[in-house]
């Protein structure tokens, strides 16, 4: 596939010698841009396959790569490098820091990362400035809730807080993990618009993960893991 920004080749993984394998994956390709839904039941492998698509673990073999770069071929410190730079996670729990402000919880990925940082100033001309942009676009007023904890907003403010971290710097990929499973129904479509919108306006590919096939129409493509995933079930 011309332009993949995500391309898995003859993986198979494994947690330890000698366990079964949670994931062997022929051939696995996304397109640049591509919105992409991951679904199957809990246990499936989806956190596992994310892990690899982040480089947070790696391969027994086969290829990962991101924008063509082999992840797993990465020595560690360059690997967690190029995550950094070029890959935005929402989190299923969200994990924003709690003693940080709203503001520097969006900012936090340009500490770790040189090339969002400088997409993030050269956008807005600041990292503060772009925190504000993209919290507003994700309908938050950074002045209102300037003052209290996050821990103390709402579950969806904490969640779209999550998603304009993830979004900062405009990184090529955005992997979700399960990031409407603590919303209610009627509230989970009007925030995949947001994200759309907003994944869109910066280019990313949308890898999503999730259980809930009500979701899957809103995407390119909804693909079951088991339809990739030759070793079935983990275990």
């Amino acid at each position: 596939m011309a332009g993949a920004a995500v391309r898995l080749s003859d993986v198979r993984f494994r947690w330890r010698e000698g366990d079964p394998l949670v994931l062997k994956i022929a051939a696995f390709d996304v397109a640049a841009g591509e919105r992409i839904m991951i679904k199957g039941p809990s246990g499936s492998g989806k956190t596992t396959l994310l892990n690899l698509l982040g480089g947070v673990a790696v391969p027994q073999s086969g290829r990962v790569s991101i924008m063509d770069v082999d992840i797993a071929s990465l020595r560690g410190a360059r690997r967690d490098a190029f995550r950094a730079d070029h890959i935005g996670f929402i989190f299923q729990m969200f994990n924003l820091v709690p003693y940080l402000s709203l503001i520097d919880n969006v900012t936090l990925p340009c500490r770790f990362a040189p090339v969002r940082r400088q997409r993030a100033m050269a956008r807005s001309g600041s990292l503060k400035a772009e925190a504000r942009r993209l919290l507003g676009h994700m309908e938050l007023d950074a002045d209102a809730l300037a003052s209290r904890p996050v821990a103390m907003l709402s579950m969806g403010q904490q969640q779209r807080v999550a998603v304009a971290r993830s979004l900062i710097g405009a990184p090529e990929l955005v992997i979700a993990d399960e990031p409407t499973s603590a919303l209610d129904a009627d509230i989970r479509r009007s925030f995949l618009d947001l994200l759309f919108r907003e994944v869109g306006e910066a280019g990313s590919t949308l890898l999503f993960v999730s259980h809930d096939a009500s979701l899957e129409g809103a995407f390119d493509r909804a693909i079951p893991l088991s339809e990739i995933n030759e070793a079935g079930t983990e275990r």
